[in-house]
């Protein structure tokens, strides 16, 4: 018989004890901090996971891989590439710093498609912010190709993950295009193999503006209503407003809303934003899914200085931040949201300025952004 309990108190679930997780790292991003935080901002969660995701980081963070495993080949047998593009980034960031469950489970499985692809994801993460990581993608990039061609035949996260390895190791033209074909016939409105195309000919060219509006507005026309791949043109958008040089001689700061760039495609970034403002209301207020569309929502309605927009994209948000796009300008991505939140909602005519410009770090591409693998 088993012994009895000590205390008679429940369990917490799975869901709560990642909660506690978001909580805590919140609480040391406002440690790291310079800025003194206001009481009313005790109400934010930075990069809160949803529901089911947050049983797999607490398995995982217990050495557990099961739950992990079993929510990965959930999204490969229902077809739902969006989510397993970002649970699989998600679970590869926290294996950066806690590797032993993934360890485990590529032990146990080795031709495991789904260990494949986080590990695969895991790989390019670790030398993404390396000053040697041209050379370093370059030699895992056979091995991230393997992995995606040992993936199913509909499935386009493992050649995602191949285009972001290309892209961070300069990948000439005609290598990027095959592995964007292999992407593009598994799923031709993945938005994670779009972002990353979209990023790649940003790199290419800084002053391609209108060619990067043009991609990513034929990707959004020809994708289904609820496809998340419509949002393709905000990204855009946030390409061309925080392009490296596009600020004025006299305040760079406000971003591109003065600069010719921004005078020439002002019509199609105010689209792009109201496209956004559509996706956006198909979802619940404070909708942890929807919470990264709505945070780079707002960082591009204020570059915009669209600020009533703003402030409507703000209470949809709710609690939920998310470090992309605010860790674009600063080591402290909390503390950009709520420098800019404080802003629209105290002064909305100068909350422009708040958005700042790229503080020193990680290598940006060619339009001045903290590139990293898996940005949505």
């Amino acid at each position: 018989m088993a012994e009895p309990r000590p205390h008679n108190h429940p369990e917490p679930s799975a869901v709560v004890l990642a909660m506690l997780r978001a909580f805590l790292r919140t609480a040391a991003a406002r440690a790291r901090s310079r800025a003194p935080r206001p009481a009313q901002d005790d109400d934010v969660l930075l990069d809160a996971p949803d529901d089911r995701l947050a049983p797999a980081l607490v398995a995982a963070a217990h050495g557990e891989h099961g739950p992990a495993a079993r929510l990965l080949a959930g999204t490969r047998d229902d077809s739902e590439w969006d989510h397993r593009d970002r649970y699989a980034t998600r679970l590869a960031a926290f294996a950066r710093f806690r590797s032993e469950w993934l360890d485990t489970w590529r032990a146990t499985a080795p031709d495991d498609p789904d260990a494949l692809l986080v590990a695969a994801r895991l790989a390019v993460h670790r030398h993404w912010d390396s000053p040697a990581r041209t050379e370093l993608l370059r030699q895992v990039i056979p091995s991230v190709v393997a992995a995606a061609e040992t993936a199913g035949p509909a499935d386009p996260v493992p050649w995602r993950t191949a285009l972001d390895a290309a892209r961070g190791a300069g990948a000439e033209h005609a290598e990027f295009e095959r592995l964007w074909e292999q992407a593009v016939r598994r799923s031709p409105h993945h938005y994670g193999s779009h972002v990353a195309a979209l990023e790649y000919l940003a790199a290419a060219s800084s002053d391609g503006h209108g060619e990067c509006l043009d991609f990513a507005e034929t990707a959004a026309q020809e994708a289904p209503e609820e496809a998340l791949v419509r949002a393709l043109p905000l990204h855009a958008a946030f390409t061309c407003l925080t392009a490296t040089g596009t600020g004025t001689g006299t305040d760079a700061r406000t971003g591109g809303a003065t600069t010719a760039a921004v005078r020439t495609h002002r019509p199609r970034l105010d689209a792009a934003a109201d496209r956004a403002i559509t996706l956006s209301a198909a979802h619940p207020a404070a909708d942890p899914w929807a919470a990264e569309l709505r945070n780079l929502l707002v960082y591009v309605l204020v570059r915009l200085e669209r600020h009533q927009d703003a402030a409507e994209q703000l209470r949809l948000t709710g609690p939920y931040v998310t470090s992309f796009p605010w860790d674009r300008d600063t080591d402290d991505p909390l503390g950009g949201f709520l420098r800019v939140r404080a802003d629209v909602r105290a002064h909305p005519g100068e909350a422009a300025a708040a958005t700042g410009t790229a503080a020193p770090g990680r290598p940006r591409n060619g339009y001045g952004e903290r590139v990293r693998p898996g940005d949505h």
